[in-house]
């Protein structure tokens, strides 16, 4: 009888893998959220990976702005603003403006956890059934020509008659080929009216001009500013004042700049809210006045008197 050997094992190998990651796994019921291997496993960036499952596990309604995930994340504004725009280029981010009730441009987010046209193609309805084409009947033979007569014509080729198939040189299929000896005349094209495609607005560029002197690293070229000029423009058509907008983009920059300033500059003019115009003031009321007069009649005024019914007082006409 064989000894027992002590270091046999217990039971046979499970199939454990025996290097990499091993899974412990638990069956959650609550406070979950379920991610698509395409997206955990994305290529590329941690941040935009960890900026979408994250965004992912938010309820509906939940702020995604840049400031708003700056407080979650150690990453800055850059690597967030990156993170969102891989998002959007991949088809999972979208956003768009709409006109809220009040008439004002708002920009609403809409994060899909599977990109529109990487699911599942619905089924395509079947092809209605094409119709059977007729075979062309043989063509008819011409009746012999008798000796002694003429040869009948048809009704489609009649003496004189062009066929139906040859292009007439009309307006509908353009000049025909100009004569020998001649050359074709072509007629000079209209000068582009310049008020067509108008420059940039003097305020805007005057707004981005005057950046630099507010902070030096913000130094744009002119190809730069034409092109945020009507960002700034369509600011100062919502009502916000130039001093608030160079207040909105110079405020908390980064330092230092890890991007060049017109990037920056049109990533705040196109993401960032801009500040609401302050209301003016409303007009102080002038208080009631009791008429001196004698009818005892209110009014406004700003001092006690008289109203405008009652003859001036006695003492004032004499002064006169």
């Amino acid at each position: 009888m064989a000894e027992r050997q002590s270091n046999a094992p217990l039971r046979a190998p499970a199939g454990a893998p025996s290097s990499g990651v091993i899974h412990v796994r638990t069956r959650l019921t609550a406070d979950f959220t379920v991610v698509a291997n395409a997206l955990a496993q994305r290529p590329g960036s941690a941040v935009t990976v960890g900026v979408a499952i994250y965004i992912l596990s938010l309820p509906d309604g939940a702020p995604v702005r840049i400031d708003a995930l700056c407080e979650h994340f150690t990453e800055g504004e850059i690597l967030i603003s990156r993170a969102l725009r891989e998002l959007e280029a991949d088809g999972y981010l979208d956003r768009r403006r709409e006109r809220g009730p009040s008439g004002r441009l708002r920009t609403r987010t809409f994060f899909h956890d599977v990109p529109p046209g990487d699911g599942p193609e619905p089924p395509q309805p079947p092809s209605p059934p094409r119709p059977r084409r007729s075979e062309p009947s043989p063509p008819r033979r011409a009746p012999e020509a008798r000796p002694g007569s003429e040869p009948e014509q048809g009704p489609e080729q009649g003496p004189g008659r062009r066929p139906e198939y040859e292009p007439e040189q009309g307006a509908e299929h353009g000049p025909g080929p100009a004569p020998a000896g001649e050359a074709a005349v072509t007629e000079p094209a209209a000068p582009a009216d310049p008020a067509a495609h108008p420059g940039p607005d003097p305020r805007a560029a005057v707004i981005l001009a005057s950046l630099r002197i507010v902070d030096r690293r913000l130094i744009l070229s002119r190809r730069e500013a034409d092109r945020l000029a009507p960002a700034v423009t369509q600011w100062l058509d919502q009502g916000v004042s130039p001093e608030d907008i160079t207040a909105h983009l110079t405020e908390r920059l980064p330092s230092p700049l890890r991007a060049r300033p017109a990037r920056i500059l049109a990533y705040r003019l196109r993401e960032l809210p801009p500040p609401l115009p302050a209301l003016p003031a409303a007009p102080a009321a002038v208080p009631w006045q009791t008429c001196d007069g004698g009818c005892e009649r209110a009014f406004r005024a700003a001092e006690p008197g008289r109203c405008r019914d009652c003859p001036p007082d006695a003492g004032l006409a004499t002064a006169c």
